[in-house]
């Protein structure tokens, strides 16, 4: 009850301020402080302010808050417990070459329709200088 009455006595005043900064000419102001007056007086017309005040003060809802904490912290601790498992991440880039599907698996024989021909005309390898690219790689530690 007392939730209720003071968000009608803060609508109210709102929109006491809304009428007098309209008064000095200010409409677009005056309309945007008239908007944020009366979102309290929605709220207590739909009912969530004494939804609110009714889960502050239940035990069952701040039960309810224990379960969930519980819940996250069984989460969190199991995500650390996987991570711990799985090592750092440079064994686990290190790893994948170990872990090969078919790791004695010869590499793919060109067929007769994939080799280069004299008809097709092949490109050049570019010697292009990538010096000044590998100093600046170096200077930001890449």
């Amino acid at each position: 009850m007392i939730a209720e009455t003071v968000c009608s006595a803060v609508s109210v005043a709102g929109l006491g301020i809304a009428a007098v900064t309209a008064y000095r000419k200010r409409f677009l102001r005056a309309a945007r402080i008239a908007a944020y007056s009366l979102v309290p007086i929605g709220l207590v017309m739909t009912g969530v302010v004494g939804w609110l005040a009714d889960t502050a003060f239940s035990p069952t809802a701040w039960a309810g808050f224990v379960v969930l904490g519980g819940a996250w912290l069984l989460f969190a601790g199991t995500r650390a417990l996987e991570r711990r498992k799985a090592g750092t991440r440079k064994e686990a880039e290190a790893a994948p070459e170990s872990k090969a599907v078919a790791p004695a698996a010869s590499a793919p024989s060109l067929s007769p329709a994939t080799k280069p021909t004299a008809a097709r005309p092949t490109t050049k390898p570019t010697t292009e200088d990538f010096s000044d690219i590998e100093a600046i790689l170096k200077k930001h530690g890449i």
